[in-house]
């Protein structure tokens, strides 16, 4: 029985000429339980051990719905102000355009701000990936354009993104783009699987676009089934998950990046060994039979 091409070791961040890992870590909880710069050290320490280079953060993340709103950022920071040569060893990604209680606003003036800001909690001052977090229905994307174009040629940011944009609104992003969008970040798992089908992980490739998951794991709930639908799927990956010597989680990635589009699992985990341990998803190896058993047990009926 033929399997899938295995997930390469290294990849660049769409057409940017940024190399990255083909597994990354999302930080949006970084800032969760006073955590401290020492501890959140130890969390990027392991993350880049593990061979992951690629760190997604953003201005929200923190943010409680009263305060706390670039503490993620900053935290991050000061871990990278105190030991600057990590920044060398990974590719920083981070997003904006999220203000609170608007709660979104892409105007010229605010993603200037945004970005400036990301740069001062950060303490760099380069954004290797910069990605606005969801869209503002009211900004034309014009408007957006010429103000990502200006921070790119000011040396602020290396390479665009879009987070949670449809496809139509990234196409009309890149209509007003001189550089190529490099990413687009999206919610994708098995039990999330709409990109699959409505073209978001189709324009990926059509376009060269590095496609990030965000809640790879559902946010949880492979790890707590509860439903019908999310025990059946929980075990299928169990069930491939014995057979490679693997954790249900590291099998849930493996899937995601199995896929053609290259998806890039953004793991959520602030536990240094979990964080470790997605890195044994580049070792699994898919049948087809296999990756479209817990395919249909995420759709919860068979395939046409």
């Amino acid at each position: 029985m033929s399997l899938l091409p295995a997930p390469p070791a290294g990849r660049s961040l769409g057409q940017s000429g940024v190399g990255m890992s083909p597994i990354a870590w999302g930080m949006w909880r970084l800032a969760d339980d006073r955590r401290s710069a020492g501890e959140a050290a130890q969390l990027v320490n392991a993350a880049l051990d593990a061979g992951i280079t690629l760190f997604d953060t953003a201005d929200i993340y923190g943010f409680d719905g009263v305060s706390g709103f670039g503490d993620a950022e900053a935290l991050l920071g000061e871990v990278l102000a105190a030991e600057p040569g990590l920044r060398r060893r990974m590719v920083l990604a981070s997003k904006g355009g999220i203000r609170p209680p608007l709660p979104y606003d892409q105007s010229p003036a605010y993603l200037a701000e945004a970005i400036e800001g990301s740069l001062s909690r950060l303490q760099v001052e380069t954004i290797d990936l910069w990605q606005i977090h969801r869209p503002d229905i009211l900004s034309h994307p014009q408007e957006v354009a010429r103000t990502l174009e200006d921070a790119l040629s000011a040396g602020k940011i290396r390479a665009l993104g879009v987070s949670n944009f449809t496809t139509a609104q990234a196409e009309a992003l890149v209509a007003f783009l001189d550089t190529p969008l490099a990413a687009t970040q999206l919610e994708i798992s098995p039990l999330r699987i709409d990109s699959f089908a409505n073209g978001d992980l189709d324009q990926a490739m059509r376009l060269g676009l590095t496609a990030l998951a965000w809640s790879p794991l559902g946010g949880g709930r492979l790890l707590a089934p509860k439903t019908n639908r999310e025990r059946a799927t929980a075990a299928e990956l169990d069930r491939i998950a014995e057979e490679q010597g693997v954790s249900r989680s590291v099998a849930a990635y493996g899937w995601l990046m199995a896929h053609p589009a290259g998806i890039v699992p953004l793991v959520g985990s602030q536990n240094p060994g979990r964080i470790a341990e997605a890195a044994g998803a580049l070792a699994m190896r898919w049948t087809r039979q296999d990756w479209y058993a817990v395919l249909v047990a995420a759709r919860g009926e068979k395939l046409p």
